[in-house]
């Protein structure tokens, strides 16, 4: 969160080595609205997301990043409520408004609550916000682990996708709350193969951003890299050459 307050200097520095060592940054992913949500009951906390979330535009309009993905919470530490999805609604008609005043495109992510655990619910939301700097990052995983129709889901979103998390997870049952991380790739229930089969047919050319949790490896870089050599397998398979 620092970041976003960095001064001109180090915002022209973070381009010019992104540039130089061949590293582009189209996307930033914020996720402090977790912890400072537009739906809470709280109006300090609620104008610390607006503040917070036109932080996170300026940043992205100075260093050239194009999508902010953002976290689909209403609110995450309070009860999500009738009320809590109002307010949220109106903080996000307020960073639309501000998206597009800079040219920025804000991409929900589909999360691992039901407030937006589906692209249908996103475009419930588009509806109430039909500007086109409102678009959706969907992840695979968490699409699985509710239960959803994913191809369904991918086939309804295709016109408003702009990036690919690509995640594994195990589904959400009777007895059991999912689970939405720290799940080695090939070890729960998403069917990589199929949703790129779709994807490509759709023609999706965007990015594919590999999320995954590393803190409990001995070696991070091995299994990263292992993470990408399972994950390109895929793609091949699912026609992505």
């Amino acid at each position: 969160m620092a970041r976003l307050d960095w001064s001109m200097q180090e915002r022209l520095e973070f381009i010019r080595a992104s540039r130089e060592c061949g590293v582009p940054v189209p996307t930033m992913c914020l996720s402090g609205h977790r912890k400072i949500p537009f739906g809470s009951a709280d109006p300090a906390i609620r104008a610390q997301a607006e503040e917070f979330m036109a932080k996170a535009i300026r940043f992205a309009a100075d260093t050239g990043i194009r999508v902010i993905q953002l976290a689909g919470y209403d609110v995450y530490y309070e009860p999500t409520t009738r009320e809590s999805r109002e307010r949220y609604y109106a903080g996000m008609e307020r960073a639309v408004d501000e998206a597009a005043r800079h040219q920025v495109t804000l991409a929900l992510e589909i999360m691992d609550t039901p407030f937006m655990n589906s692209i249908s619910r996103y475009l419930a939301l588009k509806e109430r916000l039909p500007s086109p700097w409102l678009l959706v990052y969907p992840d695979l995983g968490n699409l699985t682990a509710w239960g959803n129709d994913v191809e369904r889901e991918l086939r309804l979103g295709i016109d408003h996708i702009v990036g690919i998390h690509v995640k594994e997870t195990r589904p959400v049952g009777p007895n059991f709350p999912g689970a939405f991380r720290d799940v080695p790739f090939g070890e729960g229930t998403v069917d990589f193969v199929h949703c790129f089969e779709v994807l490509h047919e759709l023609r999706y050319a965007g990015p594919f951003m590999i999320e995954m949790w590393t803190e409990k490896a001995a070696d991070p870089l091995r299994e990263i890299a292992l993470a990408r050599q399972w994950i390109g397998e895929r793609l091949k398979l699912g026609g992505y050459a």
